[in-house]
């Protein structure tokens, strides 16, 4: 459960860094310090925060694409976290199945924002498979 406990904080951690935007390294610092993580799930959350940090304007591009009708502005800052996660997971880390990706997008946002969260996610998430082609075995090798 340990990648699932980083992936959760490496949400929350988006999230929060998207509202409030001062202080970007002691906020992660203080986080990761509250956080029972190993030095491995600490290491993967600061390797996921600065990768879509890196990578944040074709994340978002992909975003837009692929939410018809739906502008970055307009999407739940919960969703937006969420989907820039697990869209940098899947087309810039080759260590994570595209499957479990998914699936675990799909179950943080039914945890943490609305019902139809996790259909929405998932939605976008299909289509930017298809801009990003993954073997059948689910696996990104």
């Amino acid at each position: 459960m340990g990648r699932r406990a980083a992936r959760e904080t490496a949400m929350k951690l988006l999230y929060q860094l998207e509202i409030q935007r001062d202080d970007k390294e002691q906020q992660i610092q203080y986080v990761l310090e509250e956080e029972k993580l190993t030095d491995n799930d600490k290491v993967y959350v600061n390797q996921v925060l600065d990768g879509v940090h890196s990578k944040i304007q074709e994340i978002d591009e992909l975003i837009e694409k692929h939410a018809k009708g739906w502008k970055i502005n307009r999407i739940s800052k919960v969703d937006l976290s969420i989907l820039r996660l697990s869209i940098y997971e899947v087309c810039f880390r080759e260590d994570i199945p595209f499957n479990v990706s998914i699936n675990e997008a799909v179950e943080l946002a039914k945890k943490y924002s609305t019902e139809d969260a996790g259909s929405f996610v998932n939605g976008i998430l299909g289509k930017v498979s298809k801009t990003f082609p993954v073997p059948v075995d689910g696996s990104n090798e």
